[in-house]
């Protein structure tokens, strides 16, 4: 595997092992909620602050998202995003000696980020998952020093944020920045079957339908459904909902279209299928049946998934749902109305821009964090994130200020 060389590595490598553990000192005065909540707020060097968390968090966090400097050279900011703050040029002068003084601006960014991200990998669990946003200045030299402390067979993504397009650009527009996605054991993961998905954009509201309905009709699904189609057709064209309308059945699991039963590509398998009125078996698909045992199909038939025709003339059909009543115990495990996260995605760079407007009246500080984007990808990467027990540590490695949240 490739690795990266510059001056000053040799004098990080084992750094993280250095920095002494420190006890944390809780401000009673700048604290707020309950002190038992396990959300915690700590302020001071991020590499002290992350070695005197780690005995209480080490291996058990699912998921850490890091905002480090892009090291773009600007250096008017809040913070310094040069790696160039006087605390940082101290740091390097103890910890690389001699040589600090004459490092290039990427040699520190990298003397900066090694130690730190050791450390970091030392809090993940088993099934965690590390998130680093950067752009084009350091992206190139993150992925090598990431392969080579969380192994290259633990990469994941590179996810693209489109922010939108900068019309006073030279040459290209470059409007883009990334979020890379590290795994602590991809194998883990596999091994366990982990499988990411985001819910679908209007799926939500559909489902919300749905149960209104319910509680209006209960098992009348034939008025469920006329007033399905109702609700589809009042919606506005650009609603994200609208692009569902073609699952417009219900039944008491939930909405559903029908789909058909052939294996994808062709060549499936073909076995009988016996036609619950005629007593024959059904005409196979050409393509063979979508399940590949004989089993599975007498499954989906008990559970109700599959649709007979009026005679075995023509194959079943099976039901493709969109969302499922999470009130039925049965279908608490259901991976409905959710869908693959695409490793592109847009969302304007003003939308938390105005956010900050919204809440201080002006814009404290430029290029802010889009919360929304952060949670959607956890809640893809952790579904069930906000309801259990799971510790995320989000660190800020900036140069002046520097915090590791805890919640």
């Amino acid at each position: 595997m490739p690795t990266l060389n510059w001056i000053g590595k040799a004098a990080v490598e084992k750094h993280h092992k250095e920095v002494p553990f420190r006890l944390l000192e809780p401000v009673s005065e700048l604290s707020c909620g309950d002190p038992d909540s396990g959300n915690l707020i700590v302020q001071g060097d991020n590499l002290h602050a992350l070695k005197a968390l780690l005995p209480r968090y080490a291996g058990q966090v699912k998921c850490i998202y890091i905002d480090p400097p892009y090291n773009t050279g600007n250096e008017g900011w809040v913070y310094n995003d040069n790696v160039n703050s006087p605390e940082i040029r101290k740091w390097l002068g103890e910890v690389v000696g001699k040589e600090g003084e004459t490092l290039d601006r990427h040699d520190r960014w990298l003397c900066m980020m090694y130690p730190r991200l050791v450390l970091l990998k030392q809090f993940l669990a088993d099934d965690g998952v590390l998130l680093v946003s950067l752009d084009d200045n350091e992206s190139a030299n993150a992925k090598l020093i990431l392969n080579e402390i969380f192994g290259e067979g633990n990469f994941i993504a590179q996810l693209v944020w489109e922010k939108g397009r900068k019309n006073d650009a030279k040459f290209f527009s470059v409007g883009h920045e990334y979020i890379f996605v590290y795994a602590k054991s991809k194998k883990y993961l596999k091994d366990k079957n982990v499988i990411w998905r985001k819910e679908k954009e209007g799926a939500s509201e559909i489902y919300d339908e749905y149960i209104r309905l319910k509680g209006l009709f209960g098992d009348d699904f034939g008025l469920i459904e006329e007033n399905l189609k109702l609700f589809y057709k009042g919606l506005d064209k650009n609603h994200p909902s609208k692009k569902h309308s073609r699952y417009n059945k219900a039944d008491a699991n939930g909405v559903w279209r029908d789909d058909n039963m052939s294996w994808p590509g062709g060549n499936g398998p073909k076995y009988d299928v016996i036609h619950p009125v005629t007593k024959k078996p059904c005409v196979v698909p050409e393509g063979g049946w979508r399940y590949s045992k004989k089993e599975k199909m007498d499954l989906m038939i008990a559970e109700g998934k599959v649709v007979f025709r009026e005679d075995h003339t023509q194959p079943p059909i099976r039901k493709t749902y969109l969302v499922r009543d999470k009130r039925l115990q049965e279908n608490n495990d259901e991976d409905i109305g959710r869908e693959v996260m695409g490793s592109y995605f847009y969302r304007s760079g003003l939308q938390a821009v105005n956010e900050l407007m919204n809440i201080f009246g002006e814009k404290p500080f430029p290029n802010p964090k889009d919360k929304d984007v952060i949670s959607v990808v956890v809640k893809d990467i952790w579904p069930r994130f906000y309801s259990l027990a799971s510790t995320f540590l989000l660190t800020r490695l900036v140069s002046n200020h520097r915090y590791a949240d805890v919640a």
